[in-house]
């Protein structure tokens, strides 16, 4: 979704931020080759409603009812909220309604409660999600029981980070991976320079973060690729090691995801291909906000799309179904 955020007040509570030095579990195997195969239409479209002018940044996990819930995010042209779908195929999609607002008044402010992550933990659903005032976001935490129904921690759990840090503007893309009792959360980070690029914090009860002391862990491009501009929107999963879909923004502000590999979760290498692009009217220039599933053998995403090039939103924004198959 955004991948943009404009220049705020830089000052920060640096004493908040935990850092420490830590890998993630070793996770042996290599690097494969994949393809990408990606529906022609759209699995969930804008409707006229608080999602009328974008639909994206799905976050898919199997519920504890067995169908799949979509945390996904709306926008209606003021404000990002977060909604729910449910669908038994991943392919077929009932909307549920708007579950998650911002809260005017509070450190959350009222122009984003979205673009997150969720989890299904012992029963509760975790969902990791940015908020604040646009120009200056951070990472908040919200649980609920049936997915409808939410109870937000009161401040936020990733704090900006301390004068002249690579995120010491704003945070957000949020991406939380479970391994081994451990909860690592991979997120963007933007300096004053206007740099986008990726992190990754860990914590063992999802509410209190540690911080890489060595992040970022992913840089942008060089200059004609297609992530030259800025990274976003990081979507990791362990199988064989560690893999991420990362959406990277070039000169034109086009959109498109990259596959990067690690063995530690913190050194990773971008892999040539696939650059996955839109090849659909719909999704000509933004191709972004992938969520990976691990299910039966398959990489299902669903990712979001749009044709309107533009870094932040208003994208014509509707979210899309492809699958990563093993070459």
């Amino acid at each position: 979704m955004r991948t943009l955020f404009f220049a705020a007040s830089l000052l920060t509570l640096a004493g908040c931020n935990r850092y420490a030095d830590f890998t993630l579990p070793a996770a042996g195997g290599n690097a494969v080759d994949y393809r990408w195969q990606a529906s022609e239409k759209p699995v969930l479209a804008r409707s006229e409603a608080w999602d009328r002018v974008d639909a994206l940044n799905p976050s898919v996990v199997r519920g504890s009812d067995g169908r799949l819930f979509n945390f996904y995010s709306g926008f209606d042209g003021k404000t990002w909220h977060t909604g729910l779908a449910t669908s038994s195929d991943g392919l077929a999609w009932a909307k549920q309604g708007k579950v998650l607002s911002p809260d005017p008044g509070t450190w959350q402010g009222d122009y984003i409660a979205a673009n997150g992550s969720a989890l299904l933990v012992n029963g509760e659903y975790f969902y990791w999600y940015q908020a604040g005032a646009m120009g200056q976001t951070r990472i908040g935490l919200a649980r609920s029981r049936d997915g409808r129904t939410w109870r937000k921690e009161a401040g936020p759990v990733l704090e900006l980070g301390p004068r002249g840090a690579w995120d010491e503007v704003s945070l957000g893309d949020p991406d939380v991976i479970a391994v081994d009792g451990q909860y690592y959360l991979y997120y963007l980070g933007q300096d004053r320079a206007r740099r986008q690029r990726l992190g990754v914090a860990r914590s063992s009860d999802g509410v209190t973060w540690t911080k890489l002391r060595a992040n970022p862990v992913l840089e942008l491009g060089d200059l004609g690729r297609f992530d030259e501009r800025g990274l976003g929107e990081p979507s990791v999963w362990r199988n064989d090691g560690y893999w991420m879909l990362y959406t990277g923004r070039d000169a034109r502000e086009y959109r498109r995801m990259g596959l990067a590999y690690s063995r530690d979760g913190v050194s990773w290498r971008k892999l040539s291909s696939p650059v996955i692009a839109g090849e659909q009217e719909w999704n000509g220039k933004v191709v972004c906000d992938a969520s990976v599933l691990v299910e039966e053998g398959k990489l299902r995403v669903w990712f979001g799309g749009g044709d309107v090039a533009h870094p932040a939103e208003r994208l014509n924004g509707q979210i899309g179904y492809g699958e990563l198959i093993r070459r």
